[in-house]
């Protein structure tokens, strides 16, 4: 099945909910950044994570970005996603490697750190993004997702994330979903909530049984009647161009432009989220020095 988000809401209206698949992206994201499986796990839920959120987004060109900053091996871990849900994302060290936990589960919590920040980031096409920073639960980047809800924005959170990697480090499966109470639900509603979670299991069993993401909402909230309100197709998504990074050479300063042209006489710069490649010749970083003279 290809990648998709779905969004729903409850028949009593007490509950709005998401639900992502995200194998062929998170697969795609691991053979771009060569990463281990305990590292695409970390960015795979940070994807599937970013895509939820940002497909919230109604505002054309806005765009949501998470930051994992933990303190453990795997550096910061960073997930964009414009307003559709199509994400990109980059991991400082994908070659991370570390023995699975006691449960022979992927030790996301280690390699993430626990010692660290949640930083969100929304640009609404504002004069300023809206920035947010909680610190982590424990770096397992779902429970770290529902705190930030719980503490910047006061909205009760569930969220479930996984990514199962097979025997070849290819992706299996990933996604997972994002549940939230709507203003004038009480504690009979989040205790339903919790009651269906807690019967659905891990959200990696849910996403192999249900990989289709609607069903994967109707399983983890058994206990309400749900009404899907849209379907939409996700890719990793870069928008990297040579433009782009011509302006990312003129914010270098006409001092750092001159040293490279003279040390180099070009220059070959790499994307962090797509490996893509963009060459520079000597006349055309002349010409982008003159830009960035005042």
């Amino acid at each position: 099945m290809s990648d998709k988000i779905v969004r729903a809401i409850s028949a009593d209206g007490f509950v709005k909910a998401a639900a992502v698949s995200t194998r062929d992206l998170t697969e795609r994201a691991r053979n771009i950044h060569h990463t281990l499986p305990v590292a695409t796990a970390a960015l795979g839920r940070a994807l599937a994570a970013a895509s939820m959120m940002g497909n919230a987004l109604k505002e054309d060109g806005a765009s949501v970005s998470l930051q994992f900053r933990g303190g453990g091996p795997l550096g910061t871990v960073l997930a964009v996603s414009d307003n559709e849900g199509n994400v990109r994302g980059t991991v400082d060290h994908p070659e991370t490697d570390l023995p699975l936990r006691a449960d022979g589960k992927l030790d996301v919590g280690g390699a993430v750190g626990h010692e660290g920040t949640l930083t969100v980031i929304r640009d609404l096409n504002m004069k300023e993004p809206y920035v947010g920073s909680v610190g982590l639960m424990g770096g397992e980047i779902a429970e770290d997702l529902a705190a930030y809800f719980v503490e910047s924005e006061q909205i009760p959170t569930a969220c479930g994330l996984g990514v199962l990697v097979d025997r070849d480090q290819s992706v299996r499966t990933a996604g997972g979903y994002l549940i939230q109470m709507l203003p004038g639900a009480g504690e009979d509603a989040i205790s339903r909530v919790e009651g269906s979670l807690l019967a659905a299991g891990a959200v990696t069993g849910l996403l192999e049984k249900y990989p289709d993401p609607a069903e994967l909402l109707r399983a983890a909230l058994s206990d309400f009647k749900l009404e899907i309100l849209e379907e939409s197709p996700l890719e990793y998504r870069c928008t990297c161009s040579k433009e782009r990074m011509e302006r990312a050479l003129i914010a270098m300063g006409a001092a750092e432009l001159r040293s490279l042209i003279d040390e180099q006489g070009g220059a070959e710069l790499t994307c962090r989220f797509c490996d893509r490649v963009q060459t520079f010749t000597r006349a055309e970083l002349e010409a982008i020095l003159l830009a960035a003279k005042p």
